[in-house]
């Protein structure tokens, strides 16, 4: 006896991938073009998901072009709506200086100009991680934010560019 198959629709994979200025200019484009292109997802601007992924783009895209920056040298955006979930990928071309990673980013002292960053991203993401950057050098921040209802998003709901 053999079991009848099951109605299941594909899944397309989501993906939006920009390579941007490592200039403050560059790190505002990527949190709008984040917002944006979730929206066309169908993850509405003024929501939970979409709040915290505006944090977490201008927190790691601010970090890249403070502390990643190489002369000559962009860093990308890449969002993906993965099982669940949205990822958040921000890659610079400088091997160092390196992250700390979860659990190790230290709260900074009241009257420290910085340091504050990773401490957001760390508290929106529900999870994240310091990767070495493929090809070398460099390396890629990336967080996830859960989406309660993911699976209508990846099945033809929201359909936009991207």
């Amino acid at each position: 006896m053999t079991t009848p198959p099951t109605a299941q629709g594909p899944v397309t994979v989501r993906m939006f991938t920009q390579r941007l200025s490592a200039t403050p200019r560059g790190a505002r484009l990527a949190r709008h073009l984040a917002l944006n292109q979730l929206d066309a997802w169908g993850v509405p601007h003024g929501s939970d998901p979409s709040d915290a992924v505006a944090v977490i783009v201008a927190e790691l895209a601010a970090n890249a072009v403070t502390h990643g920056r190489v002369p000559g040298r962009d860093f990308e955006l890449r969002l993906a709506l993965v099982t669940g979930s949205v990822r958040v990928e921000v890659t610079d071309t400088r091997a160092e200086p390196r992250p700390p990673a979860p659990g190790d980013v230290r709260t900074p002292r009241p009257l420290d100009e910085g340091g504050r960053g990773l401490l957001l991203v760390d508290a929106l993401a529900d999870r994240w991680e310091v990767v070495d950057r493929e090809p070398p050098p460099g390396k890629t921040v990336r967080a996830e934010v859960d989406l309660p209802r993911w699976l209508s998003l990846v099945q033809g709901v929201g359909d936009g560019p991207g």
